[in-house]
């Protein structure tokens, strides 16, 4: 009896492999989907459309290669490798086939996501290979214009973390001490580019030297994510306190598809003998001042050379101000980065010193041509790398050109 039950076993199932392996592929056998993730069709320039490429198959799949279209008008990054695995189904083992992409339309307009080809090799009858194609319907995205921000940067996420960390309690310095302060952006949908430039962080009362902005990039199923760090080492001036005064950071959800705003309130920074209230501020978003979870390590040596750095740099400001920057191109520190990085062929240098430029002047960072200079930047530290280099000093034009006003000659 259990011989003929095994018997019976063995024979259904190399005879519905006999039957699978034909030259004849029917309706049903093999597929390839392509979808996008929450079925959003209808989003904005510049903003995620997650895709996934799916594919299922109930024949013995001897080799395979998936075909990518071109993806005209649009900006994409494959989120890591492709992904077999295997599902039951009737009681059959189908091969699924898993692949995802995000892409980033350039501009507003209907696009279209082209039909993914996979060149599949199948077995006949007499194990002979052969080849079959499967196709992908092809799938139509509109697209909206950027929509109007206030003159405030466009910045579409999937989803946002922001935290601020000390590097030791900020109200609580020992005389002549320095802390340093890290906001921490995570944002999930992003490519580096798409990052806010680093504010500028002010107080009426305070010495404050910024840190070179550092920022990279992982991928994961739900799209990259972006992780930047703002630093600054704060010290009081007037040997008591000071505030630090609120930062702001505008994006757009799109999942719940609306603008919202992330506020970092005011920080008191003090000596450990100064006392009194700590003014605060009640916003929508918040993101919760954490001290102490950065190193420990003492800061006086860094400090005092970033007092040394930093009061020279505040004394300038306080000489000229942003408008005197303006009238002497020439002696802006920012704009003279620029031009240095492009003369040097450093794309990343010219990358920092473009952001810092733009966070510092809103007429710069109003220009279309400059921000479309800065993402072509992005896209060649942080892409792919396939494409060729850019021209960093036709980069840098739009960026230096001084726009002029009526009082000029």
């Amino acid at each position: 009896m259990i011989r003929l039950v095994l018997f019976s076993t063995l024979f259904l199932a190399f005879a519905g492999i006999a039957d699978a392996q034909t030259r004849e592929v029917t309706d049903g056998q093999l597929d390839l989907e392509v979808s996008v993730v929450g079925g959003a069709t209808d989003v904005f320039a510049r903003e995620m459309v997650l895709i996934t490429i799916h594919g299922t198959y109930r024949r013995h799949i001897t080799r395979e290669k998936l075909e990518q279209p071109e993806l005209e008008g649009f900006n994409w990054s494959q989120l890591g490798t492709d992904r077999w695995y295997e599902t039951i189904e009737a009681g059959k083992r189908i091969k699924n086939f898993e692949r995802r992409m995000a892409l980033y339309p350039d501009g507003p307009g209907r696009l279209t996501i082209p039909p993914f080809v996979h060149h599949l090799t199948l077995t006949d009858e007499g194990d002979d290979w052969f080849p079959h194609d499967i196709r992908s319907e092809p799938i139509t995205v509109d697209v909206q214009p950027v929509p109007e921000t206030g003159g405030g940067w466009w910045f579409p996420v999937r989803g946002l973390r922001v935290s601020d960390e000390w590097s030791n309690a900020p109200d609580q310095l020992t005389e002549g001490e320095g802390v340093l302060r890290v906001i921490r952006i995570e944002a999930t949908g992003a490519t580096p580019e798409m990052i806010p430039p680093m504010p500028e962080l002010t107080s009426p009362s305070a010495m404050i030297f910024a840190h070179p902005e550092r920022r990279f990039v992982e991928l994961s199923p739900e799209g990259p994510v972006t992780y930047a760090f703002w630093r600054w080492t704060v010290r009081p001036t007037n040997g008591t306190s000071a505030i630090l005064e609120p930062l702001e950071i505008e994006y757009f959800d799109t999942k719940a598809r609306e603008q919202r705003r992330v506020e970092i309130g005011a920080q008191r920074i003090a000596y450990g003998t100064v006392t009194g209230p700590v003014r605060s501020e009640q916003p929508a978003d918040r993101a919760t001042p954490t001290r102490g979870s950065l190193s420990r390590a003492p800061l006086l040596g860094m400090t005092g050379l970033c007092a040394l750095l930093g009061l020279g740099v505040m004394l300038a400001g306080r000489r000229t101000g942003g408008a005197g920057w303006r009238r002497l191109p020439g002696l802006d520190p920012r704009r003279r980065a620029v031009a240095s990085a492009a003369r040097r062929g450093d794309a990343a240098g010219l990358w920092r010193a473009a952001r810092a430029l733009m966070a510092s002047d809103p007429g710069v960072a109003a220009r279309p041509e400059a921000r479309g200079a800065v993402n072509i930047l992005g896209r060649s530290i942080f892409g792919a790398g396939t494409g060729p280099a850019p021209d960093l000093k036709a980069l840098a034009r739009p960026l230096l050109r001084r726009k002029r006003s009526s009082g000029d000659t």
